[in-house]
């Protein structure tokens, strides 16, 4: 037998497999996939999309990917999109996939990372376009679509130029009848439902409704969703705990919706969607949260890769219902498997997981995690040595600077502390403790920052305000440990910014560690801009003005080598509280795992640099024969040394 004619045979016993239909059941969906050879030079897509049921046709060539054809109720759409501005498509083959859904009259395309949706979903209409089957073939060429497939099964494996399907109009009732069908659970009756936006829910074609009777001696029960044509077991199970009966006051009725289609739940951007399954739990007139047992949710799903980051999620629809939001409130995900994940949830609306796919990891997060432990535990015995040592110095000396030294010692001790205990707080004590921590972690950061600034104040102060005393010691503490308290309690009014933070390693995506911290959200981020980065950029911009200034006022002495030592603390100064945080601002590109390794490491450790750097100028300043205390070479010396020449003159 010739091979055209076994390759020909061979294509016609597959269509007839997948596109052979029963007199009572229709194909609801179109899902054809298949890759696109093409050139490298500059590639589009062309779709035109018009109401009717004759066809579609789907073609490739050097240049461009068609889509054509009459298959929608409404959808009249036409337009040329140029692919290449991405810088995806490299290579000469690029994946794609199209999905038709006649119950939505939604078309979809999928082209390697890029997501276009041809035709958005609409309200339920008359007629319905589906039983697409496969015409005949264009012939072979040397660009075209690579095997082509509807769902997973190959129609042949040939270099094609198009491929054709022609639809028959079908009641779109008789699909939704065909789309419930499935045995029910004993006590539980099954129907169709159409969603309002006057009541709160999603206005969704077609979805399957199971009520349960929570009964006097109730212990709990499982729903599940229906098997539908494409899928012969459940895509939802839900475990109704007993401690919904106790929470439901007004009724005894629980009720799961479940939405087999997720495009009117999508929120509108292609860097995290929705699975293909949502369910929407309620009771009757009445809002439960906070449940002493959770409610379980398992979703069985398409296989999410390891590098795409998935969680449990939630939406309020009494806030708005006609904006999607999807929250992780009130949830936890537990990944059972790639195609399973369970959801443990306090609380009644709808739910689904969300999936990342464009995750933004943070790489060798547990060599990370595990310097900035010792960093801190390093800093922390090392401030509290030198805390000491000051305390008992202050008493033998009235050097100005002392109490700005104790402020700054005494702020990154509490600042390393909480960090080297934030991952423990947050695992034991959730949400709640986090909300407190995280406000306190976020206030000895400021507080921080803000004493950081006083020391490089200070010091140009002396420099260059000779004969002006310096603030006395309460107007620093009021400025160090008063001032950073005032953004922190409008924020902590304000509400939404302070909780449990999840950092994303790259090795496991499903499993990120949990700090306490500003939250991820829209006002916390801003909180952040307005707190964090700007006193960063000015703590950095004034450390390095200050250096500057100074430098330029002693570099025309001739003695000015003789005051190394006064030199070299500004200039400490100017780099331990300036340039390690400036480290932030250059966090892109090829040096960010660099940057992420030095920035850990010097900040971390900065409560032992900041010891070590009172050891280095009293040991330089014993080499110059200036004494041997250890106050004399704080910033209140540098004073003495840079009056120096101007005393001799």
């Amino acid at each position: 037998m010739e091979p055209r004619l076994m390759d020909s045979l061979t294509a016609a016993f597959t269509l007839a497999i997948l596109f052979s239909t029963g007199s009572s059941e229709n194909d609801l969906e179109l899902h054809f996939c298949g890759t696109w050879r093409h050139g490298r030079a500059s590639l589009s897509l062309n779709y035109n999309l018009s109401p009717g049921c004759k066809g579609i046709l789907i073609s490739a060539n050097e240049s461009s990917l068609s889509i054509t054809g009459q298959i929608t109720a409404k959808c009249r759409q036409a337009e040329d999109i140029l692919l290449t501005q991405s810088g995806l498509y490299e290579e000469n083959d690029s994946p794609f996939c199209l999905y038709w859904e006649p119950l939505l009259d939604q078309l979809k395309l999928q082209v390697r990372e890029e997501n276009f949706t041809l035709c958005k979903p609409s309200s339920m209409h008359g007629s319905c376009c589906t039983d697409l089957s496969h015409a005949a073939n264009k012939p072979v060429a040397h660009y075209g679509i690579v095997n082509g497939r509807a769902r997973s099964d190959v129609i042949t494996s040939k270099i094609m130029t198009a491929y054709n399907f022609t639809g028959e109009p079908t009641d779109c009732k008789k699909l939704c009848d065909q789309a419930i069908q499935g045995s029910t659970k004993v006590n539980i009756t099954g129907n169709a439902v159409m969603g309002s936006k006057s009541t709160g829910k999603v206005d969704h074609p077609c979805a399957h409704s199971s009520e349960v009777d929570m009964k006097g001696d109730f212990r709990g029960a499982n729903i599940t969703s229906p098997a539908t044509s494409v899928t012969t077991e459940p895509t939802i199970t839900v475990q109704i705990p007993p401690a919904l009966k106790q929470a439901a006051k007004k009724t005894s009725k629980v009720e799961c919706t479940f939405h087999k289609d997720n495009s009117l739940f999508q929120e509108g951007h292609n860097e995290i969607r929705i699975i293909d399954d949502v369910v929407e739990i309620t009771v009757e007139n009445e809002v439960i949260a906070d449940l002493s047992e959770p409610i379980r949710i398992g979703f069985h799903h398409d296989k999410i890769p390891k590098t795409h980051l998935r969680k449990c999620v939630s939406w309020d629809t009494r806030k708005d219902p006609l904006h999607v939001n999807w929250l992780a409130d009130g949830c936890e995900t537990k990944a059972v498997g790639s195609k399973h994940t369970e959801c443990l949830c306090n609380h009644l609306t709808y739910f689904s997981v969300l999936v990342q796919l464009k995750p933004r990891p943070v790489r060798h997060l547990l060599a990370l995690t595990a310097i900035t432990s010792l960093g801190c535990a390093v800093s922390v015995i090392s401030c509290v040595a030198l805390i000491i040592f000051l305390c008992r110095k202050s008493g033998r000396s009235k050097e100005q600077s002392i109490p700005i030294h104790l402020g700054l010692a005494v702020s990154l001790v509490f600042l390393n502390l909480l960090f080297f205990l934030t991952g423990v707080l947050a695992n034991v004590g959730g949400q709640g403790v986090c909300l407190w921590v995280g406000a306190a972690l976020h206030y000895s950061l400021l507080s921080s920052f803000t004493w950081m600034g006083i020391e490089i104040f200070h010091t140009f102060w002396l420099v260059h305000m000779v004969f002006s005393p310096s603030p006395k010691a309460h107007v620093w503490n009021l400025v160090g440990f008063v001032l950073p308290a005032v953004p922190i309690t409008i924020l902590a009014a304000v509400g939404d910014i302070y909780g449990v933070r999840e950092v994303v390693p790259s090795d496991d995506l499903n499993n990120p560690y949990r700090m306490c911290w500003m939250l991820d959200t829209p006002k916390a981020l801003l909180a952040h801009y307005f707190t964090n980065l700007t006193l960063m950029a000015m703590l950095v911009s004034s450390g390095v003005v200050m250096l500057f200034l100074v430098y330029r006022k002693i570099r025309t002495r001739d003695e000015w080598r003789q005051n190394r030592v006064a030199f070299l603390s500004i200039w400490g100064l100017s780099c331990l509280f300036g340039t390690t945080w400036g480290l932030t601002f250059i966090d892109y590109g090829p040096l960010v795992d660099i940057v992420h390794f030095l920035s850990t490491i010097l900040n971390s450790f900065q409560g032992f640099f900041l010891m070590l750097r009172f050891y280095m100028l009293d040991w330089m300043k014993k080499q110059a024969g200036g004494g041997s205390s250890l106050g004399s070479s704080s910033t209140g010396s540098t004073r003495q040394h840079m009056l120096q020449p101007q005393e001799k003159s």
